[in-house]
């Protein structure tokens, strides 16, 4: 190489003394300047590059010679003698446990079950941040069964803190296949990797990448290599952890007894005796209040250790009134808070949100739905739902009930309920803090509103959301606040009176009015006077309230869209008003009525409501009869009649539903016929009649139902439509009898 560049430095001082005319000259030494060119280029890129790959191979030699004579004389001194080496340094290495681990004894043999599945390739462990994933991964990986199986090919690397562009060529470099500082591409890389495993598919590999944000470099590692398995820990339940060769384990909170053995333990850990421990009463207090999230229990157990017993009774005091274990440490914020940092802006927002419902209870995801189409302007429901299903994929909310049934294209939300963890709960409260001007919550339950909302020179002049939950009000438990720019309003509230507060005569922007029951008996709404200054209210929500009559609304609501009706008492009065539906609900497209035992008849004026689009009717077991004027309604896309078990059968009226497409008549186990003008349902496209099982035959007119395209039904109910089962899809689903999701509150 020196040669060639000595004939070079020649070549260019003989160049310089051409003259600028001698065209033939000039054009002599540029071929002579080419060929030099090739011959540096051909020397750079094939003789340099062997002699640098026979170097690295001499070198690798070298280095497997030491290995093994290290391995020898480890064995032959009793050191590791049967016990598979792992990684404990560099980029792939497995990381250090802590001194004891708490709880996860019957995860790990859980997860291990799943990991030995034959046919397995992904496996997911997925939690919030706070739960140990990486503690149970790292647990995983020196267990002895799985060290017996992949024995040193278990390679462990996070991939939060690692660019993704570089593991493709490192894992080749620790493997053996790559040429180490070889500048390789991404895609390169990716590609040699996996021609590495089919070249080694009989030895087991164990690829573990931890801290996952984003599914596609699942993606970029996925192989179905025999031997290969990769454990993917991550806060979303991503999509593919559903398909084949995928799995999924959804690590769970402590145990009460388990999160108290591992306070004890990280307590003994920091002071190195006893004198410090509190009275076991502040001790259960507090460690309920950390939700059997380990990172927690550690974190408040460290600040307290070595703490006088005054500063234990106050920190359990400060929990019991309300306060949260993230007051009191910012480590744990930022460790949850990191699971929004991927959020989107409105999906960010609809989970502070959640922090405006009472804890430990179940939201309705039609609450949800509601408040989110409203509040963050979303074009339809199925926009709100699909954010409701992308919180839960990243396990920051639970969902409850009938999740199949509500993702279907005429879903119905009354059966879907969304849980959330306190400590998770606790975040949105905080993060919404941050944000005066939006939420105005009431975190814990008092008998009447806050001293501190007493204050004139209100900071909350902007909040978009209010919740307040309270005992029993009068007119004159309310303050005079001032929030003209409010767009929700959540009331909770336990008692038999309960009025309305008065300043929301000057909510001039409020569109959803969520109103909530929770006592023992139906509450009577009082000062409803309020609701008639209430321009542009949209979608009201009452619960386990007394109907009140429309003679109570001298105004029309205008604007009101939709009205959801659960759990209430329909007085005698509310059915026998005479009133102009049309005038005063002129723009009203949905009615939802759930749970109202005492509901015998509809309220005729619901048939003069001529805008309706949707009527649904559902747990009422005492209705009886539909009016018979209900085929007036010209406008009704979706009547839901599910578990009506006392409806004897259906008005032949029902034929002037021109415009219906979707008919449930679900779990309406005394519906003896269906009408005989069915027939005239020329919109119809779909019919549930599940669980009707005294229905024996069907009108002569339903061969006239050419539009139909599903019919879902029992096995028994199925034979009916035979005779058109060539243009009809029939659904024959089996009943489920698990009713675990209605919980306690119903």
């Amino acid at each position: 190489m020196i040669e060639k560049l000595k004939q070079g430095e020649q070549l260019v001082q003989e160049c310089s003394k051409v003259p600028s005319w001698n065209i033939f000259l000039k054009i002599h030494y540029s071929i002579k300047i080419s060929n030099l060119d090739e011959a540096i280029r051909r020397f750079c890129g094939l003789e340099l590059q062997v002699e640098k790959w026979r170097d690295n191979k001499l070198l690798l030699t070298k280095m497997e010679e030491l290995i093994i004579q290290q391995r020898q004389a480890q064995i032959v001194t009793g050191v590791c003698v049967g016990v598979p080496s792992l990684r404990n340094e560099g980029l792939f290495a497995v990381p250090e446990l802590p001194d004891r681990v708490v709880g996860f004894k019957l995860p790990l043999e859980e997860l291990k079950i799943e990991l030995f599945k034959e046919n397995l390739a992904v496996l997911g462990l997925c939690a919030p941040g706070g739960r140990g994933k990486s503690t149970l991964a790292a647990m995983l990986c020196r267990d002895e069964q799985v060290t017996g199986r992949f024995k040193d090919n278990i390679f462990f690397v996070t991939v939060s803190m690692t660019p993704t562009l570089r593991i493709p060529q490192r894992l080749l470099e620790e493997i053996g296949g790559g040429v180490p500082g070889s500048d390789l591409s991404e895609e390169d890389a990716t590609k040699q990797f996996h021609h590495l495993l089919k070249q080694r598919k009989s030895e087991p590999l164990l690829l573990v990448l931890d801290d996952v944000w984003d599914d596609s470099i699942i993606e970029k590692f996925f192989s179905r290599t025999e031997g290969y398995k990769m454990l993917v820990t991550s806060r979303t339940d991503f999509k593919r952890y559903s398909s084949k060769h995928h799995s999924k384990y959804l690590l769970k909170t402590l145990s009460d007894q388990d999160s108290m053995t591992l306070f004890r333990h990280t307590a003994l850990s920091q002071d190195g005796n006893e004198d410090y421990e509190p009275d076991e009463d502040i001790l259960n207090k507090i460690v309920r209040c950390c939700d059997g999230f380990p990172l927690a229990i550690k974190v408040i157990t460290k600040s307290l250790s070595l703490q006088p017993a005054v500063k234990w009774r106050n920190m359990a005091t400060k929990l019991l009134k309300g306060s949260s274990i993230l007051d009191f440490d910012e480590k744990l914020r930022e460790c949850l808070a990191t699971s929004l940092d991927s959020l989107d802006d409105t999906v960010l927002e609809c989970f502070l949100d959640l922090g405006s419902f009472p804890e430990d209870k179940r939201i309705p995801a039609s609450v949800l739905i509601d408040i989110w189409c409203e509040l963050h302007e979303l074009e339809d429901e199925d926009d709100a739902f699909v954010i409701l299903l992308e919180l839960a994929s990243r396990n920051l909310v639970n969902l409850v009930g009938s999740r199949k049934i509500a993702t279907d294209i005429d879903a119905s939300f009354n059966e879907l309920f969304v849980t959330q963890h306190d400590l998770l709960r606790d975040l949105a409260v905080y993060q919404s803090r941050q944000q005066q001007s939006k939420r105005l919550v009431m975190d814990k339950r008092e008998k009447g509103l806050p001293e501190s909302w007493r204050n004139k020179e209100n900071p909350h002049l902007d909040a978009r959301l209010v919740s307040v939950c309270t005992g029993e009000m009068c007119p004159e438990s309310w303050y005079d606040l001032q929030l003209p720019e409010v767009e929700v309003l959540i009331l909770n509230f336990s008692g038999g009176n309960y009025a309305l507060p008065p300043f929301m005569e000057k909510m001039r922007n409020l569109k959803v009015l969520i109103v909530v029951n929770r006592g023992r008996t139906h509450a009577k709404p009082s000062n409803l006077v309020t609701l008639r200054e209430l321009a542009n209210l949209k979608r009201i929500r009452l619960e386990k309230v007394l109907i009140p009559s429309l003679h109570e609304f001298t105004m029309p609501l205008m604007n009101l869209q939709k009205i959801s009706l659960v759990m209430c008492d329909f007085r005698q009065a509310l059915m026998k008003c005479t009133v102009n539906a049309s005038y005063m609900l002129p723009n009203l497209v949905e009615i939802n009525i759930d749970y109202c035992h005492n509901l015998v008849e509809l309220p005729p004026w619901i048939c003069d409501i001529i805008n309706l689009q949707t009527l649904s009717i559902t747990n009422c077991d005492n209705l009886s009869a539909l009016p018979e004027r209900i085929g007036c309604i010209a406008d009704l896309e979706l009547l839901r009649l599910h578990a009506c078990t006392g409806l004897p059968k259906l008005p032949d009226s029902i034929k002037g539903l021109q415009k219906l497409r979707f008919l449930d008549i679900s779990d309406c186990c005394n519906l003896k016929m269906l009408p005989y003008g069915m027939g005239e349902l020329h919109c119809l496209k779909k019919l549930d009649m599940r669980g009707c099982i005294e229905l024996s035959e069907l009108p002569p007119s339903a061969v006239n139902l050419v539009h139909l395209k599903e019919v879902i039904c029992d096995e028994d109910t199925a034979r009916l439509w035979e005779p058109l089962s060539s243009s009809l899809k029939i659904t024959v689903l089996k009943k489920d009898h698990d009713l675990g999701w209605l919980g306690v509150d119903i």
